[in-house]
């Protein structure tokens, strides 16, 4: 029921899903009288579908601290009372990133060894995409959380993608190992000392859209802060292009020309093809789908999660932490 678009997006984006993916079962929890009324209109596998209610919905601006406290009748906790007992496989909300990541922490509780939950999001690179890390959860980290960052972001490559050694790499402000944070220097010997992590050591802000590397780690406030650029970055350059064709006749006239080019472009970098954050840490699959999430972006963020159910992320990420403290 949260996030900017509400039941206009997640309605339509359920039912899209559910045409894509004949195993899928969705439930859709919030006001159940609003939610009968925006399905109307459409038809659908009714034994497919089924509706939760939850009267009240954590506002955009609430304190987590007071969604945990005076929101429990909302859609976002009870959601993640269903994932708790068993009802429900995975969780995706558009609402309050802190209020999700606090009511995850309490409702459902950290993996056993998990000191941190992190934020974790597909950025498109020309490899089709980067898994980064942590990008807002944790603003300050030291060394053993960026460690535990690199085995959860590893597990859910895997889990996502069945990629068996995933390459992994810290974000640094150079490749060379006498750079760095002394968080960063002591986080890349524990990394590399777990021969189970393919790890092929730090990188620079530019290497997050090459190749070479399928998951990035880095602190919260570092990787919030790249994602921001990158996004703004994007926005910007598809903003000049376009007032650059229109600034006169000859440039209307090639944007014809350059139109279908420009359209494979804009489809290749668009968010919306990777739109859903994994939070990892938690015990079960929670994807955070972006606030002003469209019906294409929040239908990305139930594929995501249906992935990552398919995977068995939650016990992946349990295993190797598992393996790590023994």
């Amino acid at each position: 029921m949260s996030g900017d678009h509400g039941l206009r997006s997640s309605i339509s984006a359920s039912l899209n899903a559910l045409n894509q993916n004949s195993a899928l079962h969705i439930c859709l929890v919030g006001d159940e009288a609003a939610i009968r009324s925006s399905l109307l209109a459409s038809n659908y596998d009714s034994a497919r579908l089924s509706i939760c209610h939850s009267p009240d919905v954590v506002a955009m601006d609430d304190l987590p601290s007071k969604a945990l406290r005076y929101k429990k009748q909302s859609s976002m906790y009870r959601a993640l009372e269903l994932l708790r007992d068993g009802n429900v496989a995975g969780v995706v909300s558009a609402g309050n990133t802190g209020a999700l990541v606090a009511m995850g922490c309490i409702i459902l509780d950290r993996l056993p060894g998990v000191r941190r939950p992190a934020i974790c999001a597909p950025v498109p690179a020309k490899n089709g995409y980067t898994l980064m890390l942590d990008l807002g959860a944790n603003i300050e980290c030291d060394a053993e959380h960026l460690y535990q960052f690199a085995v959860m972001g590893a597990a859910l490559s895997n889990a996502l993608d069945g990629r068996d050694a995933p390459r992994l790499a810290l974000l640094n402000v150079g490749a060379e190992l006498i750079k760095g944070t002394s968080v960063v220097k002591e986080a890349a010997e524990l990394i590399s000392a777990d021969s189970r992590l393919n790890y092929i050591g730090f990188a620079e802000g530019n290497d997050i859209f090459s190749e070479n590397i399928d998951v990035m780690v880095c602190d919260g406030f570092t990787g919030n802060v790249a994602l921001k650029v990158c996004e703004g970055t994007a926005n910007f350059i598809r903003g000049q292009l376009k007032e650059t064709f229109m600034k006169s006749l000859y440039g209307r006239l090639a944007a014809l020309v350059v139109k279908p080019v420009l359209n494979a472009f804009q489809k290749d970098i668009n968010p919306e093809r990777y739109n859903g954050a994994a939070l990892l840490g938690l015990n079960g699959v929670v994807i955070k789908s972006h606030g002003g999430s469209s019906v294409k972006s929040f239908e990305a963020a139930i594929h995501q999660a249906a992935r990552a159910v398919r995977g068995d992320l939650t016990q992946a990420i349990a295993s190797q932490l598992h393996t790590t403290e023994s």
